[in-house]
């Protein structure tokens, strides 16, 4: 009788793994990858093409104002551009809220929704990488939306040969105001954002912090100013991220604010100036510690 193989003895098949000996790229790469990702997926770059329709939409939307403000400037040898540089995020801030309300959670809710977290932070990405690369992806989605047009009122401008050293500094008033406003509203909607991982819930809850917010703070200030009490309806300003910006650009760059009033005087200005930026580190904070919590989980 032939012997009975052991059934207890083990094989090891070959099935094809080898051994990886290329470079580790490490940390710093895989955090550019995060940003790159983030960025473009915030555009639908990457996505499924139903995902590019609302960003390009409001991206074109966006614009659109612009290139009718040039051809009209163009048109009829204008003086000067009938919108300011840094009036004109204020006046389409509609367009950015939803914007920011669309991408916000796209960005960090879906990785929360489908425990995702725990395979970012298990090498080598760490928390503060994360939190960097998702609020900067924002910051300059934004970015992008808001340069664009200001780009197409400047260069209408100088086709239509108005003033190149006004111009110049006009254009880069805006710059500075486009950066503000894009730091500004990625952090408080990431903070939003990723309160929840339900995509629905961050959405309206964004909208409903800039647009209530603007909407009462506005209605108070023009009931303060018709009361006379100016100095009220400028420090009014102060709850409300839109007209904190307004405040702060109407201080520091000379623009002609959107409101009733502006900062009462320099001091007030100043303190606008603190309040936004408070806002903006207080986002990221927040922001590090959400993700602390959830980072295991």
């Amino acid at each position: 009788m032939p012997a009975r193989p052991d059934t207890h003895t083990g094989v090891i098949h070959d099935i094809g793994y080898r051994h990886y000996d290329g470079p580790r790229l490490g940390r710093g790469y895989a955090a550019r990858s995060l940003f790159l990702q983030s960025l473009r997926g915030a555009y639908g770059l990457g996505r499924s093409g139903k995902s590019k329709v609302l960003p390009m939409i409001l991206y074109a939307v966006m614009s659109l104002p612009a290139l009718i403000i040039v051809a009209v400037a163009v048109a009829t040898d204008a003086d000067e551009l009938p919108l300011e540089y840094t009036r004109y995020a204020i006046y389409l801030q509609a367009v950015i809220t939803l914007f920011v309300a669309a991408q916000a959670p796209q960005a960090v809710s879906r990785d929360l929704r489908f425990k995702m977290i725990p395979l970012y932070f298990s090498r080598p990405i760490e928390r503060i990488d994360y939190v960097v690369a998702k609020f900067l992806a924002l910051t300059g989605a934004l970015l992008v939306l808001l340069v664009t047009p200001l780009l197409v009122l400047y260069v209408g401008a100088l086709l239509a040969k108005l003033p190149f050293a006004e111009q110049t500094e006009g254009f880069a008033q805006g710059l500075v105001a486009a950066l503000l406003l894009s730091l500004l509203y990625a952090g408080l909607s990431l903070v939003v954002a990723a309160l929840t991982p339900r995509r629905g819930f961050g959405v309206a809850a964004i909208i409903a912090l800039f647009t209530i917010s603007y909407g009462a703070v506005s209605s108070l200030q023009e009931v303060a100013d018709n009361e006379g009490n100016h100095d009220v309806a400028g420090w009014l300003g102060l709850f409300s991220p839109v007209t904190i910006l307004d405040g702060v650009q109407s201080w520091a760059l000379g623009a002609t604010p959107a409101g009733p009033q502006g900062p009462p005087g320099n001091g007030a200005g100043f303190v606008f100036l603190l309040v936004l930026l408070g806002l903006v580190a207080a986002s990221f904070g927040l922001l590090m510690r959400r993700y602390r919590k959830v980072g295991l989980s």
